[in-house]
Order: structure tokens, then C-alpha cells, then sequence
């Protein structure tokens, strides 16, 4: 093992500590994702950064005890470069920059769009489906929730307002953003382009001025109309509908079976409906039922089959989307809500919070709580 190797495996193992953390794999293609983001030089600098944003005077404290010559400029310099690379996080509080490392995913990997080389997306794609996924599916609290398509329930059905992304877009102020699929431009570049549609601009992101993606000109500015037909189309290509899973959404994803990671990882478990807090889940009236297949074609879970000439609905499988009830031409099938409803948290640092005492357990995710609020390095 190398010098330079020792560094990027101190930056995974750092990385690791993250609510959904960064494992190793035997391949070590953990450690090729990281080198296509982060010079030798780079990742020594990274190793100063905290799980929490802090300001570059505390990161710069942690730098000078490796003796290091650097001055704050240049170390600056080196984060605002990161930055921009979609490497590590960083925002804008109070017109201060604050830094902090990122996830891989929801993250680095999203943070590639339009920048992205062949090569690093394989790496990715190795790694989403090799030691990533049980990572990203560990506590079973997801950090996207497919939500019923609009036109999915019947108009008397009540709709809680998390499950209704529609009122929650009308009830925002300000400008929206909207940007192309990293999923999808990653499958463009290895020649495995979406069977499901030509739509490429699918991810949608709430009003926030300091967003990396605004502020690196990624997403481009649209209005409550614009994001609304943009989900018309989604819904009518027969993408899922998944908004951060918090009561106020920072981005809607809309997703296909065929290049999403989420959805991808998720199709390998045999319960992956387990993997989502959906509140609902389609039904079959075999009276109504047909056995055409144009419900089975739109399923991007692979939850519907036809057995002996009428549809069969895998409820291991289904994430309750709603996709199969909208173009079923006998209206056969409609979505039902869970005994059990899911009420997702109301932001997204509630929604890491949860994960990471899940992860770690209660005491260990307290002692790393009270680090972070006494401003040490976790």
C-alpha cells in the first residue's frame, strides 16, 4: 500500500462515518471513485473537513498541525475547487462559506451531472450494485419516497399533503430549477440509453439561491407552471414520482427502472417494497382485468405479471406509484392506502438525524451529537 493509497483509504473510512456511509469493497472501486475526485493532494486537505458545514478558520486549525505551509487562501482555493468538482459540500450562511464532506449518494454521484466522464460512471455503477446498496438500503429509511401519480387516486380520496406533491409545489415561493439525470446521462455515455423515455431534464429543485446546482449554473430557472408540466410529462412517460423524503422537499426525482440507481439497486432484493416509504399499493379487480399488459409495461418495479390472462400484482414488490392505474384502459386497477401510514420527517436534517441513530444506534449517535455541537471533528 502506497502513500497516496493510505490517503484515500483514511478519506473513505471518513467518508464512512456519514449518515449513509462510504464502505469498502474487495475490488476496491471505492477508492477509483475517489481518485477521479480528489488529487493525492486534495484528499490530505479533505481529511480536515467535518461531517457538519464548518467555516475555513476551523478547518485551517486542524491543516497547520500537520505542519503544513499552506496559507488560507490557498486552502481556500483548494476547497472552492472541490466544491465545484461536486467532491465535498458546501454552503453559504449568513454570505459565509462553510464546508463539509458529502455523501456518495445522495451527493458526489448526483453532483456529476454534466461533468461526467465515461469512466467514472462504470466505476459508480460497479459500486452502487457491489458493496454500496446494502449501504444505502441499511436502516430502511429511505432518502427519496415514491408518491401516487396525480391521476392515480379517485378525486373523494383524501391525500395527506406530503403525499400530494402537486400542493406542495403551488404552496412554494420562489424560483424553481430544473436539471438533467445524472442516472440517465450516465447510461447515455455507456451506450445503454432509457428504454423508457427521451426525457432527460427530470430533476426538479425547490427554490434555494445557494444551491450548489444554482450557483454552478447546472439547473436552469423554471416557474411553478413549468415544474408542474414537467411532472405531466414524467407521469405520461411512465416515470416514478420520488420527492426527498422530508415534508418539505428540496427536489423531485423522476425515476425509470431502467437507469435510476435507486430503483436499479432496489429491483435486485426480492422485497424491495420494504426499501420504501410509499403509502400505498395497487389492487387488481380480476372481474374488470382484461390481462392486455399495459399496466405490466409501465411497472418500473417489475410488480405486475399476467397469470392466466389476468394481471397478479407482487405487493413484495409494488411501491405504490400509481403508474400501472393511469392507463389502464378498463379500470381495473387502483391504489389502496396502508394500514400503516408512513408520515415522512419534516426536514432533511430530521431526515439524516433518524438515519443515523438507526445506523449507529441511540448512544453512539448522541456521543457523535454532542461532538459536532462542541465543534469537534467527528
Amino acid at each position: 500500500m502506497t502513500v497516496i493509497d493510505n490517503c484515500y483509504i483514511k478519506l473513505r473510512e471518513q467518508l464512512d462515518k456519514m449518515p449513509i456511509g462510504y464502505p469498502a469493497t474487495e475490488s476496491g472501486v471505492e477508492l477509483r471513485i475517489l481518485k477521479h475526485l480528489f488529487t493525492p493532494e486534495e484528499a490530505q486537505i479533505a481529511l480536515h473537513l467535518n461531517l457538519i458545514h464548518e467555516p475555513i478558520e476551523k478547518i485551517y486549525k486542524r491543516v497547520q498541525k500537520t505542519k503544513s505551509t499552506i496559507s488560507v487562501k490557498e486552502l481556500e482555493e483548494i476547497l472552492d475547487r472541490l466544491v465545484k468538482k461536486g467532491a465535498i459540500a458546501s454552503r453559504i450562511k449568513n454570505g459565509k462559506k462553510l464546508y463539509s464532506y458529502l455523501q456518495f449518494a445522495i451527493g458526489m454521484f448526483e453532483y456529476q451531472v454534466d461533468q461526467m466522464s465515461k469512466e467514472f460512471f462504470q466505476d459508480c455503477e460497479e459500486y452502487l450494485h457491489a458493496g454500496f446498496k446494502n449501504e444505502f438500503h441499511k436502516t430502511k429509511i429511505p432518502q427519496l419516497r415514491p408518491i401516487p401519480v396525480d391521476k392515480s387516486l379517485p378525486n373523494n380520496h383524501p391525500i395527506a399533503i406530503y403525499d400530494d406533491i402537486r400542493e406542495i409545489i403551488r404552496n412554494t415561493e420562489g424560483e424553481f430549477g430544473v436539471m438533467n439525470c445524472i442516472c440517465k446521462q450516465g447510461k447515455d455515455l455507456i451506450e445503454q440509453s432509457c428504454q423508457v423515455t427521451e426525457i432527460r431534464e427530470t430533476c426538479i429543485l425547490f427554490p434555494n439561491p445557494t444551491s450548489y446546482f444554482k450557483r454552478f449554473n447546472i439547473s436552469r430557472p423554471v416557474s411553478k407552471d413549468d415544474v408542474l408540466q414537467i411532472l405531466d410529462k414524467a407521469e405520461e412517460a411512465g416515470l416514478v414520482i420520488q420527492p426527498g423524503n422530508t415534508q418539505k422537499p428540496n427536489f423531485i426525482c423522476c425515476c425509470c427502472g431502467d437507469c435510476c440507481g435507486i430503483l436499479t439497486m432496489a429491483k435486485t432484493y426480492s422485497k424491495p417494497s420494504v426499501l420504501f416509504s410509499s403509502n400505498y399499493y395497487a389492487i387488481i379487480d380480476p372481474d374488470r382485468c382484461n390481462g392486455c399488459g399495459s399496466c405490466q409495461k409501465r411497472c418500473q418495479m417489475d410488480a405486475l405479471a399476467i397469470v392466466e390472462g389476468k394481471t397478479s400484482v407482487n405487493l413484495d414488490r409494488c411501491i405504490g406509484c400509481g403508474l400501472c392505474v393511469t392507463k389502464c384502459p378498463n379500470e381495473a386497477i387502483e391504489l389502496r392506502e396502508k394500514d400503516r401510514i408512513t408520515v415522512p420527517p419534516k426536514t432533511q436534517q430530521s431526515l439524516y438525524t433518524k438515519i443515523l441513530i438507526k445506523k449507529l444506534g441511540p448512544v453512539k449517535a448522541f456521543k457523535a451529537g454532542i461532538k459536532t455541537k462542541l465543534g469537534l471533528k467527528v
